[in-house]
């Protein structure tokens, strides 16, 4: 097996002149072109002191460069750690000190702020996301350095950080392993070959934008058509002449609420690809109805990318995530005995397979803690597998409502809720109650202001549920707080609404 460096090397000696980065209102940038920007960052890394092992962490908007900046840390050894570019500086603080690299890079903005970051063991440069920056006028004096560093599949590639909405950020180490093979698993099962052509509009910080879309192009010598950001009608407009797009619900959403979308303006298309957070069944079923697609789910975490998908035939079920990918195990055991449990009973999601991360970084006990010793890892996720063999995601574990003793999953009200007329969407969470130690709390956004309200999604659902499962409140706000890749972010509502149900607030439903 190849790492994604050796792959990409391989795809540009097979094809120097096709093009890997088809930039809309910017020139094209082949592979041949790549390779010598990625070679000639190779150089300017080493002339930075950057060692095998070391820390090269990014915090840059999207570009062409930034990915060649990948590649060339991957060429010579190192370990990529790309950061969100929302991040704070008190958070960028955190992860600098916590992964100890060796180089930062930041936008040319701020790099007079960070530059006080720098010492005798991290320097700090800037990338533009127009090829600007002090990390860019080096590159234009260096020579190329043709020649890599050998690492072997157990070697650390990248660290990404987990979100931290339990606790501190653990930074995630994935190995050149778990990053080849499940590049290699992914190309097999949704047969993406050299004559694609993907719709890149993903931020690249993440598992999916960077580690499936990227990664996936790289080693099949595929095209992307780049994109700094998601718009509606632009995406549109691109199908004509591109056959995949990977995206997130946000993306089939704004989609939908647009006229052009239909059988024709996808007619080239062979293949749209969601996750990163559930697709409301209801849009599902709207997108094939539009365009005759159904849309392919998929279900990764940054500790593992890629578990399991949809098949590519077959049928792509709603609310289902599909089965696992090649080489990887997927087992439901019960959350308080880690035993298996059979088909269709929910419990905890664990996962083993080539794509399992190495562990978090500096984190040793909490690495062990989220090992069984057969080498499942604990995935954090509840779900079931079905007697037709496809898992679904219930929610989280820390998402789990214990109400009076009983277990609630939230999937399973909010795919109620979802399912009444002027319900855009919903979160279903627990809250801290005085008598029944957690509060089934419903927060909806409405389709249009005041279509629906409390009583009225209490009455939909009511003979649906068990009463221990029912809202004890339905609140209604006008947007869901989520994160960069559209997953609804519930610890945030669980702060917002803490105090809903203690004395002298909001009386009960």
């Amino acid at each position: 097996m190849q790492t994604i460096y050796e792959s990409f090397l391989a795809s540009t000696e097979g094809a120097p002149q096709k093009t890997l980065f088809e930039r809309p209102g910017a020139p094209d940038i082949t592979y041949a072109q790549a390779r010598d920007l990625v070679h000639r960052l190779a150089t300017v890394l080493i002339g930075f002191g950057v060692q095998p092992g070391d820390r090269v962490a990014a915090q840059t908007e999207k570009s062409p460069e930034a990915i060649c900046l990948y590649l060339a840390t991957l060429q010579v050894g190192a370990v990529y750690l790309p950061l969100n570019t929302a991040y704070t500086d008190a958070e960028i603080d955190y992860f600098l000190a916590d992964a100890a690299p060796r180089l930062f890079l930041c936008s040319p903005a701020t790099l007079s702020e960070h530059r006080g970051c720098q010492s005798a063991v991290l320097r700090v440069e800037s990338l533009g996301a127009k090829a600007d920056g002090t990390l860019m006028d080096q590159v234009r004096m260096a020579h190329p350095m043709t020649n890599h560093v050998a690492r072997k599949m157990e070697d650390a590639a990248a660290i990404l950080y987990t979100s931290g909405t339990t606790g501190r950020s653990k930074g995630a180490v994935l190995t050149h392993g778990n990053l080849a093979s499940n590049t290699a698993a992914l190309s097999q099962i949704w047969r993406y070959t050299a004559d694609d052509r993907l719709i890149h509009a993903l931020p690249i910080f993440h598992t999916h934008g960077l580690f499936v879309a990227v990664n996936m192009t790289l080693a099949a010598g595929a095209a992307m058509i780049w994109l700094t950001r998601f718009d509606t009608e632009e995406v549109i407009g691109l199908m004509s002449r591109a056959t995949v797009l990977m995206g997130v619900p946000t993306f089939y959403t704004r989609l939908l609420k647009s006229g052009r979308l239909d059988h024709a303006a996808t007619s080239n298309m062979r293949l749209f690809v969601s996750g990163s957070a559930p697709l409301l069944p209801e849009d599902h079923r709207d997108f094939e109805a539009q365009t005759g697609h159904a849309i392919l789910e998929r279900y990764g975490m940054t500790e593992t990318c890629m578990i399991a998908s949809n098949p590519y035939d077959g049928s792509r079920k709603p609310g289902a995530v599909g089965m696992a990918l090649p080489g990887v195990e997927i087992r439901i055991t019960d959350r308080e005995t880690a035993g298996p449990l059979p088909r269709g009973e929910i419990g905890a999601i664990e996962v083993r397979g080539p794509n399992v991360f190495a562990g978090y970084w500096n984190m040793p006990e909490k690495t062990a803690a989220e090992f069984r010793a057969d080498g499942f890892f604990i995935t954090g996720d509840l779900g079931q597998i079905g007697e037709d063999g496809y898992l679904r995601i219930v929610g989280r574990d820390k998402d789990l409502v214990i109400s009076g003793g009983y277990n609630v999953y939230p999937r399973e009200i909010e795919a109620l809720i979802d399912e009444i007329t002027g319900v855009a969407e919903s979160a279903v969470i627990g809250l801290p109650h005085p008598d029944l130690g957690e509060g089934v709390t419903a927060i909806v956004v409405g389709e249009t202001e005041g279509v629906i309200d409390e009583a009225g999604i209490l009455r939909a659902i009511g003979d649906q549920l068990a009463r221990y499962k029912q809202p004890k409140r339905v609140l209604f706000v006008p947007e869901l707080p989520r994160n960069a890749m559209g997953k609804v972010q519930k610890a945030e509502l669980r702060r917002r609404f803490a105090q809903l149900y203690q004395k002298g607030t909001l009386p009960e439903a």
